[in-house]
């Protein structure tokens, strides 16, 4: 089984705003080197999940986890991500994958965020 993750944000369209995204690829990447770690967007920026994913299977991917950069569960989560990932499984039938829950809402990275701003002060 090959495995591979990928960061899905929001998008934006300005150019800029993928920089920190792109960071926290290249750190994730460098924790898990054996593990592809790739980004993908909701909309506004390429390349999309639809495309990273058929990418990824065409290089042989069987396993996926998709870790949406999102601080919270809003409507993209909520309705646009499942029917997405529901397409996704209709056309990689033997692609196994995964969806983790928005990575704002993990207690830790809440605590990191409010290590920052207390430090702030």
């Amino acid at each position: 089984m090959t495995r591979a993750l990928i960061l899905f944000a929001h998008g934006a369209r300005a150019a800029t705003w993928a920089a920190p995204f792109e960071r926290l690829r290249e750190l994730t990447q460098a924790r898990v080197p054996d593990v592809p770690v790739s980004l993908a967007f909701l909309e506004l920026m390429e390349p999309r999940l639809p495309e990273r994913v058929a990418e990824l299977a065409a290089q042989g991917v069987t396993a996926l986890t998709v870790v949406p950069v999102f601080l919270g569960q809003g409507g993209h989560l909520l309705r646009d991500l499942p029917l997405i990932v529901e397409q996704l499984h209709l056309d990689h039938p033997d692609m196994h994958i995964t969806v983790s829950g928005a990575v704002g809402e993990d207690a830790s990275v809440l605590a990191a965020m409010t290590d920052f701003c207390v430090a702030q002060l």
